[in-house]
């Protein structure tokens, strides 16, 4: 392999030594040194996961709030051209992905992303993921403030935070621009909505704090934390949760990791007396985000946009005003507009994603945002523009009509590239759109039904928010195996940081998800009462309603040849699942904690010496985290939890006198000799110059103190 450093220098250290540590890893492992477990932990924390084909990857692009520029468009285009196969996935989650990737290459691409500042640290793994919002924050009419600088600042915060690089599994944080929750905070491990207060005259910002929320095999509601949370409190609450989360957090139990067991586990109120506690020992009691957290473009930005006035062709009047319609939106800035381009099924080429990335940079703010629905949103195009924008797009096949309404079907990747991929939904989603398209083009201005699809359990396509919704399955037909989908209907958004999740009805075979998508919306059409949503028709007619409606496509005693195979598929079908990476693998392998553990005693040093004295302290912990854990791993012990280690060190190494810590140097009081007393320091001391330094010192003695029982 060769170094990127040959031939690109970046101007921040720290981004730099990560790549290089990356291209190390892969070496070693390529050499046999890292084994498979331990490597993929070590890749996803950077972005790098597994595809279902063998032998490349998929890389994970991190855009805070979907904000996107051109040049950062430009260089993920010119990145995906040079690597891959020139396609940009667009995710529900405000993510680029590109696919088919060489591992080899990965260290490379990175060093050429972070050249516009572009980074796929922790886009994977047991992290916070890419935080995301509503793509109308700033423009919104409805918004008490723009939410965009939260974002990014938060983003900032926990990026290489010592306490989110390695916890028991994935948080996602989500901000709305307003209490409609375009943002579907209700579904995230944590949630914010901004809100307005009137103190003595004054107006004081803040949030609607919910957490615990989230999707897959299991859905839950996120509860609300607080109606009202001042805005210099949102950071330092947030953090306080997060270690309570990575100290008492499930970390062996893949499916009981999330922070909803967690809370559902420990209690509400047992839950946040305990970030109480911990947001008292934080370093920043209190952090303001912004002075001025209104992200508005100045009026010099505004006055360099270039305007470019064009008439619309006669016969393309009828398609421009239903484009204007379905895809444009008038913003809370006078005479601008925001411009919806639908991205079928959010694969962009990169020869498209150029083109929109020029108009954007002239004619528009400059300011696109990749939405939850796998679209992009271009913002502040002044309104003399449209016209122009409407003829540009429809030239290079983007004006397609249905932005965010029922023509525009959410779908993940399924079986095209994940590994846990159990039906096709990408196809199944370009088949519905199709229908809907030809066959019921009233629907392409209805914002108030919408489909989504996920090609598994775990909801990526968002199915369970769906007011109809579509799940990857499979289905046994005597000795054959048949895709399949279940069928899910009434959820959706009810605002303010409500929402309700999709009830289960019958699985049906793949192929016969399009008949029962025309009897669900015949149905519908034919008995709706006027103005009748339809999540209020679902919960009229009641579940069982809609079981007798889909039971014909649930019958499977004459299943043709054609149904054994899935969309966009010629061979019959092969359920073939592979180890799933989306949340991350718990590594438990004795021969590298200790190293890993002086790599984490490393960097809390490097880290105290910059003066970032919290993110030291929490190095320094993690290194006794770690040394404790590989001792007891030794035994078999439990090792679920953080608190469990700590626990269970002192219960297996300290009480029955294995190993005595009266000679540890301890920053409190020397004649403490339980493990407990001195791992917790971090969450009892605000962390000041001495207390860091001493509490390094203790860490390196009490890993000396293990290795010499290891040793024996």
């Amino acid at each position: 392999m060769q170094s990127f450093r040959t031939e690109l220098e970046l101007e921040n250290p720290i981004v730099e030594q990560d790549i290089i540590k990356l291209e190390k890893q892969i070496r070693l492992y390529r050499e046999g040194k890292i084994d498979d477990d331990k490597f993929r932990s070590l890749r996803l924390v950077r972005g790098i996961y597994g595809q279902r084909q063998q032998g490349v990857q998929m890389i994970r692009i991190k855009f805070p709030q979907g904000k996107i520029t051109s040049q950062k468009l430009f260089r993920v285009s010119d990145v995906a051209d040079t690597y891959t196969n020139g396609i940009l996935h667009l995710t529900t989650r405000q993510d680029i992905q590109i696919h088919h990737v060489s591992l080899d290459v990965t260290p490379q691409l990175w060093a050429e992303l972070e050249q516009d500042e572009i980074t796929i640290r922790e886009a994977c793994g047991n992290t916070v993921r890419n935080i995301t919002a509503s793509p109308f924050a700033g423009v919104d009419y409805y918004e008490p403030f723009d939410v965009s600088p939260y974002a990014q600042f938060m983003f900032e915060y926990f990026l290489r935070n010592p306490v989110c690089g390695d916890m028991g599994r994935k948080i996602k944080i989500a901000f709305s621009s307003s209490e409609a929750d375009s943002a579907f905070v209700f579904m995230h491990d944590f949630g914010f909505i901004p809100k307005i207060q009137i103190r003595n005259g004054k107006k004081i910002k803040g949030f609607k704090v919910v957490i615990g929320g989230g999707l897959g095999q299991q859905p839950v509601h996120a509860f609300t934390a607080f109606e009202f949370l001042d805005e210099d409190l949102l950071i330092p609450f947030t953090e306080a949760a997060l270690r309570v989360f990575d100290r008492y957090g499930e970390r062996n139990k893949r499916m009981q990791a999330r922070l909803k067991f967690l809370i559902k586990e420990l209690g509400q109120d047992e839950f946040l007396k305990l970030v109480e506690k911990e947001q008292k020992t934080l370093l920043n009691q209190t952090l303001s985000v912004v002075e001025n957290a209104d992200n508005r473009l100045t009026n010099n930005e505004l006055s360099d946009i270039a305007i470019r006035t064009e008439s619309i062709d006669a016969g393309k009047e009828g398609k421009y005003a239903l484009w204007k319609t379905t895809n444009t939106f008038r913003q809370k800035q006078v005479g601008y507009y925001a411009v919806g381009v639908k991205v079928t099924q959010g694969n962009l080429h990169t020869s498209l994603a150029r083109k929109l990335a020029h108009i954007a940079d002239i004619y528009t703010g400059n300011d696109l945002r990749v939405t939850q629905s796998q679209n992009l949103l271009l913002r502040f195009v002044p309104e003399a523009n449209l016209p122009f924008i409407f003829n540009y797009l429809d030239e290079i096949g983007l004006a397609n009509v249905g932005f965010e309404t029922t023509f525009d079907v959410t779908t993940c990747p399924g079986t095209v590239t994940c590994n846990l991929g159990v039906a096709s939904s990408m196809g199944l989603a370009e088949v519905l759109e199709n229908i809907l398209q030809k066959e019921y083009p009233a629907l392409a201005t209805n914002r108030n039904l919408n489909i989504k699809i996920s090609g598994c359990m775990n909801g990526c396509g968002q199915h369970l928010i769906g007011n109809i919704g579509f799940q990857g399955m499979s289905t046994n037909i005597g000795k054959a195996v048949a895709p399949a989908f279940q069928v899910v209907l009434g959820g959706g958004v009810l605002a303010n940081g409500e929402g309700q999740f999709a009830e289960k009805t019958l699985k049906i075979l793949s192929r016969r998800t399009p008949d029962a998508l025309r009897a669900l919306l015949n149905d519908y059409q034919a008995n709706k009462l006027e103005n009748e949503l339809y999540n209020d028709y679902f919960q009229r007619q009641g579940k069982k309603y809609f079981f007798t409606l889909l039971a014909p496509f649930a019958d499977t005693t004459n299943v043709t040849d054609e149904e054994l195979i899935d969309w966009g598929n010629e061979d019959a079908y092969q359920k073939a699942v592979g180890v799933g990476e989306c949340a991350g693998v718990i590594i438990d392998l004795i021969a590298t904690l200790f190293v890993e553990v002086e790599e984490k005693i490393d960097t809390a040093e490097l880290t105290l010496d910059a003066g970032q004295l919290a993110d030291a302290a929490y190095h320094a912990y993690n290194a006794l985290i770690y040394t404790a854990k590989a001792l007891l791993i030794s035994i078999e012990a439990k090792t679920n939890s953080h608190q469990s280690i700590i626990d269970g060190f002192d219960r297996e190494f300290v009480q029955t006198g294995k190993i005595t810590l009266t000679s540890v140097e301890n920053v409190v009081n020397g004649s403490n000799t339980t493990f407990s007393s001195i791992a917790l320091q971090v969450s009892e001391n605000i962390p000041s110059y001495s207390f860091v330094s001493n509490y390094i010192k203790t860490t390196k003695a009490f890993l000396g103190k293990a290795r010499e029982y290891r040793s024996k």
